[in-house]
């Protein structure tokens, strides 16, 4: 049978797979996966970890956007970081009678016993953007995490000046397993710099719940260990980079220390461009949000589903959807984030001194 292909736009990178998934495979609960007619309505569960950054409430309008498009519920339950109550929306959601479910785990080893829960009522998961562990998902839908973490590494190794550089790694939540691909990602970069004596690692930290307090905290007892010499910070994410920014301007070294980040939130986008913060790595939400829709649907019909890669999750190899990133900084935000629609410029350079904001 050949895999119906879910269309996302082409010049986000393709999804073109080698594998497929379908809503009517057996689990290892042994529970058979609901199969809804083709033309039936189907009811997706969204349960989230949080909506606070910028990045996820985006997922959260996009989803909501795309299930409207298509004719389709969708039901939203926000966890607020909270393992227990996520569980218990998860639950909720499946009383309710959702016929999938798309997480998007804060703990990717706890939200293992919510794809047990769905998959004794029949119902298929989807893992979102961050993996669940040791369990039985149905579909991965994320970005391509380890890259992303390779490509902080290698931009700020890349526009280093100094030989042996002094780095300092700022990781995200340690209960989120995307943090620990970024660290994989990192490390894959740096381990070879510090073998060859090109880089010393003063720090390598993770910083609890992704908080920008938590990174600030890291960096500056960084500073003073290093007595202020300190060539660049890896911050996992655009939160994380502006906690780092904050702590460089207490010692006046903001704009001198690289800082890289992630999600290309608005805030960092004008750092970038007065040369407080150095790059983003930009993850195209849309096609993330669409595809888990457009999967969610075919999976709750028993339709075929293509799935570009195959991720262990230490139970199964988790047929995955996995999205190309793309790395910014001061010289290609027009091309990348304001071209998508993602940000407006007037928006970014609102902070920004007129003569540091590119034109359009």
């Amino acid at each position: 049978m050949r895999c119906s292909t879910l269309i996302v736009p082409l010049f986000l990178g393709a999804l073109i797979a080698g594998g497929c998934v379908s809503g009517t495979q057996q689990s290892n609960t042994g529970a058979t996966k609901k199969k809804k007619g083709p033309n039936d309505p189907v009811v997706i569960g969204f349960s989230m970890d949080t909506v606070k950054e910028e990045r996820w409430q985006r997922d959260k309008d996009l989803v909501e956007k795309r299930a409207k498009e298509l004719g389709m519920q969708v039901s939203v339950q926000v966890a607020n970081g909270d393992d227990n109550l996520q569980v218990k929306q998860a639950e909720n959601l499946l009383t309710q009678g959702v016929d999938v479910l798309i997480v998007a785990p804060h703990n990717g080893e706890i939200a293992a016993s919510i794809v047990e829960a769905a998959h004794r009522q029949g119902v298929p998961v989807i893992s979102y953007d961050r993996l669940i562990k040791n369990s039985d998902v149905d579909l991965y839908v994320s970005h391509q995490v380890v890259r992303i973490g390779e490509m902080q590494a290698q931009y700020l190794l890349d526009h280093v000046n100094k030989k042996p550089a002094n780095f300092v790694i700022v990781g995200g939540s340690p209960t989120d397993n995307n943090a620990l691909l970024l660290h994989q990602g990192q490390m894959n970069i740096l381990k070879p710099a510090v073998d060859r004596g090109d880089v010393k690692i003063v720090t390598d930290q993770y910083a609890k719940e992704w908080q920008a307090s938590a990174a600030l905290n890291i960096v500056e007892n960084a500073l003073t260990q290093a007595n202020n010499q300190v060539d660049a910070v890896v911050a996992s994410n655009d939160g994380t980079a502006r906690g780092a920014v904050q702590a460089l301007e207490g010692q006046n070294l903001a704009g001198k220390v690289l800082v890289s980040g992630q999600d290309a939130d608005l805030a960092s986008l004008s750092l970038i461009l007065q040369g407080k913060q150095t790059m983003t790595v930009y993850k195209p939400i849309q096609p993330l949000a669409y595809a888990a829709v457009d999967a969610a649907i075919k999976l709750a019909r028993g339709e075929q589903v293509d799935a570009t890669d195959a991720i262990d999750n230490g139970a199964k190899k988790v047929p995955s959807m996995l999205l190309v990133p793309i790395a910014v900084d001061k010289s290609n935000i027009v091309s990348t984030v304001v071209k998508d629609g993602y940000q407006t410029l007037e928006k970014i350079c609102a902070n920004v001194p007129p003569e540091k904001c590119p034109k359009e």
